[in-house]
This record gives C-alpha cells, structure tokens and sequence, in this order.
C-alpha cells in the first residue's frame, strides 16, 4: 500500500535503500569554515572515518593547504568543493549503516558551553561504525549549568533520542568527562541529577571516560552553533518507565 517509508531508520523504496535524511541534518548543514580553526576542527572528525573514504587525503588536500604555517585563509572554490564531497561521503554508506541488533551499541557525547554532540555506532572487526548523528543548542536555562550538570543532560538527551535502539540491549557511554562515572556512588544533594541519575537505570548503560582525542565526532558536534530554534532539551521520561525502576 506504500511506495516509500522508513524502516529500521533507513527510508526504503521500490526503487533503493538509502539513509534517513532525519540522521544526517547536521552534517548536511555543516556551516562553512571561516577560519583555520574551524577548518582543522572539520578535518579532525573527517579524519576519524578517513578509513571509509576512499582516496580521503586527496579529496582533502585543499583543505589541509589552509593549515599551513604561514598561509593567508583563502576559501576558493576549489576548497568549497572539497568540503561539499567530504560531507557528501560523511552522509553515505559505508560510514552510516543500519543497526546490528547482537552487538553492543556505543554512544559519544560531549557537551560545550552553548551546544551538546553525540553519535549512536557500534563496533565491527575493530571498525567504528555510525548510525545516528545529533547537535543541539542549549536554551539560557541549561547555561547556567555547571560543566558536570550539562554533561549529564547530554546523556539524558541522547538516551532519550536513541532509546528505540538501546533498550533492553548492553550500551557503552563514551565521554572525557570522568566524574560521571563516580557519581552514582557519591552522596548527591542536587535534586534533579539525582532524578536523571535514577532514569539512566532503565539503560544496561556502561560509562567510559577517555581524552578529547578518542571523542572527536561529538567533540565537534557539540562546538557548532544550530541555526535552527532552541527548545529546551526533553530531560524526562514517562511515569511508567520509573515505576518499573
């Protein structure tokens, strides 16, 4: 009765499979860069799936010219089109792929002080695979939180994005900030971390802390700006999932 839909978080048709749009807004609106920084930023989370991309240094050569020493920031036509065709390879397969449902998922987050990013994967044969990619704002409330609180938030936001593909399966949590994993064994005054603290254990949710460096695609998710409106982040889930905890 239909000719198109999306199933298993893939939009299926008569005609081909390809990836849900939904998944890939953020990288389909990757603000162009204005500066070195920005550029050495794009490249550090393209680097990170360089072994999916095929002849990635020379797609990418343009780019990496405007981080040499000495060089005037020029963006010319030829580095605007390396950057389409990176982002272009960045939202295809085989970097984006559907979920494998016998392999633990992983989920990257990082929150900044306006933004939080994070990345749903899975691991295969020691490659890290994508499925999901979010970036949101923060409204003026969530910034005045401290750095712990709104690293936090971004675990609640992203369980809450992903939980049609987590529940009741083994999930490892990637984040540089450690004192989350100490906090379920420490005593907490903070009424609301405490109530989100109480929501993760519906998850069979594991917390790995690393460096910056082992988390560079929400790193770089979590420093850019959404054009698009803020609303506060969902930090609540319905009654019956806390009756059952």
């Amino acid at each position: 009765m239909l000719n198109e839909g999306i199933v298993l978080g893939h939009h299926v048709s008569f005609e081909e499979i390809k990836v849900d749009q939904t998944k890939i807004q953020i990288i389909v609106k990757f603000p162009i860069p204005t500066n070195q920084k920005d550029v050495r930023s794009f490249l550090g989370y393209a680097s990170y799936y360089r072994r999916f991309i095929e002849n990635f240094s020379k797609i990418a050569l343009p780019l990496f010219k405007l981080l040499a020493k000495y060089v005037s920031f020029n963006w010319n036509d030829v580095c605007q089109n390396a950057f389409e065709k990176l982002k272009e390879k960045l939202s295809t397969s085989p970097v984006l792929r559907g979920p494998n449902w016998t392999s633990p998922f992983h989920i990257s987050t990082e929150a900044s002080d306006t933004t939080i990013g994070a990345s749903l994967g899975q691991k295969d044969i020691g490659l890290t695979y994508t499925i999901y990619f979010i970036s949101e704002n923060l409204i003026p409330t969530e910034l005045n939180y401290t750095v712990t609180k709104k690293e936090i938030l971004a675990i609640i936001h992203v369980v809450n994005k992903f939980r049609h593909y987590i529940t009741s399966y083994e999930v490892f949590l990637h984040t540089d900030h450690s004192a989350i994993r100490y906090l379920m064994n420490k005593p907490i005054t903070d009424g609301k971390v405490i109530r989100w603290l109480l929501l993760l254990q519906e998850f069979n949710l594991t917390v790995l802390d690393g460096t910056g460096k082992e988390n560079q695609v929400a790193d770089y998710f979590s420093r850019l700006q959404n054009l698009g409106e803020v609303v506060p982040i969902e930090d609540s889930f319905p009654n019956e999932h806390l009756f059952v905890i």
